[in-house]
């Protein structure tokens, strides 16, 4: 028993991870290095085998720096150190995505403080250090943009913070660009500043910049609250042609909501506005809703956790009514609640083109949740993400969602997770996804009280899909039993079946419960045999 209690007492030890776990990593960065993204249209998309050894290189920093954390605090489990080695990985994967394709040498990667540039267009400094630049360092990181006859037309400050002397050594060389900058990042550009300080050098950039006929925009991270928005107001009133906006992370409360909108002359061109984690509001959302209404032509709209609530969530919703062309909505985390939700499914049949919807955690229940799904069914033929986690949706909606998501053969990825579908809901989803869905990559359905049979019958289902990578069935009531069935099915390939472990086997074996409730799980199955879930005509 001493050797069994010594390695149970050692797993607990979080750090450092497996072989096999840093080579997950590199894997699932390799992957998402080579997806096409915002980044790429940007930037340009890697190549496999350079998203490879940019992934390699990642890991290892990411690795070293951890290891440097943990070495500080031994004696702890390592769950800080997993954290600093999940955060620096992200960052660094990032900064490679903005940065794009390259020709040097790999060990340049993480190192050098050179910009980067594609023939002479992209001028990027965000691959450095994260610190202050003071005028000096300034001047010699700038020299490319004031070189005689330059074509930079694309511009990244981000991750570097700007002091009022850096400031003044930048204005007049952005000053000199502004008939040719398109495209200008300033994202996470005043880290650290004192707020008087932060205002001033926002005032200087804005006026450098305005005038400059651009197409994107990103004003990201900045923490700018109203006297930020207007800080930035020269820029934000000089631009009639702005095609993608972000606004992410800034602090954005009602009232700089109010001045975003009263200081952007038009959205008549938008086809991007990124709005995600700001303190925004219902009033905030009622203000952001009227921009929207002037952007039909908006393909990717994302006003996530927003804190926007019903008669904000309604607003919006009723304003997205206008954008016929929407591809991407992302309106996670917030507070819209039934009637929102049904607000939401009456505009869903006039997005033909949506190929990406992100509901989670908006408190539909299964009211909303119906509602949302018998609209989809109508529409949106390309659907491609489908997220629906975390709100309270029971077997009661299950049938709508079924009918949902097999209409959806071009499905690739199925988020339900934190719901209580149960073993009812799951075999309904499961027979759902069970003809065609040939694109299907991955199914979450985590935390939804599913037995062995839910679990079994939702495997047997995805596991022979061509191309399937992920089915997430943990926190569940699964036995120990039909953990092995689970295991089985997917035996040739394990990869395919997510960590099991902070399931519950205490659920016991579906058999055993069914007698206690005097039913009996195969009479289950054998009611949902043959059950066929056809699209409505």
């Amino acid at each position: 028993m001493e050797p069994s209690i010594q390695q149970r007492t050692f797993s607990v030890k979080l750090w450092p991870p497996s072989q096999s776990t840093r080579l997950s990593l590199v894997g699932r960065m390799t992957k998402n290095l080579t997806t096409p993204s915002i980044f790429s249209r940007k930037y340009g998309l890697l190549s496999k085998e350079e998203a490879e050894e940019d992934a390699k290189e990642i890991e290892k920093v990411a690795f070293d720096t951890a290891n440097q954390h943990y070495e500080k605090e031994p004696d702890g489990d390592g769950s800080s150190a997993v954290q600093f080695y999940a955060k620096e990985s992200s960052k660094l994967m990032l900064e490679i995505l903005k940065r794009g394709p390259r020709t040097k040498d790999v060990g340049e990667v993480m190192t050098s403080e050179k910009v980067k540039a594609s023939d002479e267009t992209i001028f990027d400094i965000s691959d450095g250090r994260r610190d202050f630049i003071d005028a000096e360092e300034a001047e010699e990181l700038l020299k490319p943009l004031s070189r005689p006859g330059n074509k930079y037309s694309k511009i990244c400050f981000s991750n570097r913070s700007f002091g009022l002397d850096a400031a003044r050594v930048v204005e007049p060389i952005l000053s000199s660009l502004k008939n040719q900058l398109t495209e200008v990042d300033l994202s996470d550009f005043i880290a650290g500043r004192p707020e008087d300080e932060a205002l001033e050098v926002m005032n200087i950039f804005s006026s450098a910049l305005e005038g400059c006929q651009l197409s994107c925009l990103n004003l990201s991270n900045n923490a700018m609250g109203e006297k930020g928005v207007r800080a930035f107001g020269a820029l934000l009133k000089s631009q009639n042609n702005l095609e993608e906006l972000y606004l992410m992370n800034d602090g954005i409360s009602e009232e700089a909501a109010q001045a975003i909108c009263e200081l952007i002359p038009s959205t008549k061109k938008l086809r991007i506005l990124h709005f995600h984690n700001n303190m925004t509001g219902d009033e905030g959302a009622i203000a952001i809703s009227g921009l929207v209404k002037q952007s039909p032509i908006m393909e990717d709209f994302r006003c996530s956790s927003t804190r926007v609530g019903s008669e904000g969530g309604i607003a919006l919703v009723e304003a997205l009514g206008t954008c016929t062309r929407l591809k991407k909505l992302d309106l996670r985390d917030n507070m819209f609640g039934v009637e929102a939700g049904v607000a939401l499914s009456k505009v869903l049949s006039g997005f033909s083109d949506l190929t990406e919807v992100y509901l989670s955690y908006l408190n539909l229940e299964d009211e909303g949740s119906k509602a949302l799904a018998n609209a989809l069914t109508k529409s949106a033929p390309s659907l491609e993400v489908l997220d629906m986690a975390g709100n309270d949706i029971t077997v009661e909606a299950a049938p709508a969602l079924a009918s949902c998501i097999a209409a959806k053969q071009f499905l690739s990825r199925l988020y339900l997770s934190e719901n209580e579908l149960k073993d009812d809901g799951a075999i309904l989803i499961a027979r759902a996804l069970e003809e065609g869905h040939g694109q299907l990559i991955e199914v979450d359905m985590s935390t939804n009280s599913i037995r062995r049979s839910g679990a079994r019958i939702l495997a047997q289902a995805v596991v022979q899909k061509p191309g399937f990578k992920s089915l997430n069935l943990n926190s569940n009531f699964i036995s120990d039993e039909g953990i092995d069935e689970l295991e089985d099915i997917f035996k040739h390939s394990p990869d395919m079946l997510g960590p099991l472990d902070e399931n519950d086997p205490e659920g016991q074996d579906l058999d055993e419960e069914a007698e206690e409730e005097g039913a009996d799980h195969d009479e289950l199955e054998s009611r949902l045999k043959d059950l066929k879930i056809k699209p409505e005509e």
